[in-house]
């Protein structure tokens, strides 16, 4: 009898303990949770460009009051090119979660603030997978999604493009808006949101500058129909070098410059899709679904 309640005894101690484990970390303190979020985008080394990310950023702060919202740029010669010009480091992805693993961040979300889900978003995803779980570093990661990534990301954003013209844009005048384009699989979202634009519009198009399709591709549908004016505007996320000198730039080769050149009457607006709320608003949606899944 007593080696039975002995027995029980020892089982219940044992049982108590091993729930306990869990709790403790290192030399036996609990690991406190840490939630924080980081914003991915491309980049701009145009100052005045910023505008779109700084509106980005208290949309999401006023999302997320409570939690600690840190920046990195996805493109290294952004990052090289701020350091050499304005002395000043923005870090990388990589090198941002590094630092918010060290600062005892548990749980983090990493939101693209890019466009498509191209290169660069799947860089991102190659990194959050070797960041998450690390010992001692952050325990999860969730990602959040680009702007466009779903089918029904293609159907808002084309319901939201026309909103955003001005308003002394008249139905037969045309809109072009440019996205940057890539060799990347991910440039299928582009032709995408035509198609779905189009549907909405039939004088908005879509082109890109390193990708398809191209401004060569839109002028023969514009002339077909007899287009007089047309107007530029950026399907980027700020209205950067790409915006100011491949769109509305004076060289030969803009946008603008072609267009005039083949007797259009050329408008630009330079500004970037993040200082739109309507658009920030679908990337803050993408981030709420992911700092739900951590």
């Amino acid at each position: 009898m007593i080696r039975s309640r002995s027995l029980r005894l020892m089982l219940a101690v044992a049982l108590v303990f091993s729930l306990s484990l869990p709790a403790f970390a290192g030399h036996g303190e609990a690991k406190e949770c840490k939630k924080g979020i980081l914003l991915v985008a491309f980049g701009t080394s145009v100052p005045e460009a910023r505008v779109s990310l700084d509106n980005i950023g208290e949309k999401v702060a006023k999302a997320f009051p409570d939690t600690e919202i840190r920046w990195a740029y996805s493109a290294a010669i952004i990052r090289n090119k701020i350091k050499r010009t304005e002395k000043m480091i923005v870090p990388s992805p990589a090198a941002a979660l590094a630092q918010m693993g060290d600062e005892g961040f548990t749980h983090v979300v990493v939101q693209s603030l890019h466009t498509i889900p191209g290169q660069e978003f799947s860089d991102i995803l190659e990194t959050a997978s070797a960041f998450n779980g690390m010992p001692k570093g952050i325990s999860h990661i969730e990602v959040g999604a680009p702007l466009m990534h779903t089918p029904a990301d293609l159907a808002s954003m084309s319901k939201i493009l026309p909103t955003l013209v001005p308003a002394a844009r008249k139905k037969d005048e045309a809109v072009i808006f440019m996205g940057h384009g890539t060799h990347d699989p991910g440039n299928i979202y582009y032709p995408g949101l035509a198609t779905y634009l189009q549907e909405q519009d039939s004088n908005m198009y879509v082109g890109t500058v390193e990708g398809y399709p191209a401004l060569d591709n839109i002028i023969p549908t514009l002339k077909a129909k007899g287009i007089k004016k047309v107007w530029l505007m950026p399907l980027m996320s700020v209205a950067g070098d790409h915006a100011h000198n491949d769109m509305a730039g004076p060289e030969d080769d803009s946008w603008k410059s072609i267009l005039t050149k083949e007797g259009f009457n050329v408008t630009t607006v330079l500004k970037g899709t993040g200082e739109y709320d309507a658009v920030v608003a679908q990337w803050v949606a993408h981030l709420k679904e992911a700092f739900s899944a951590l």
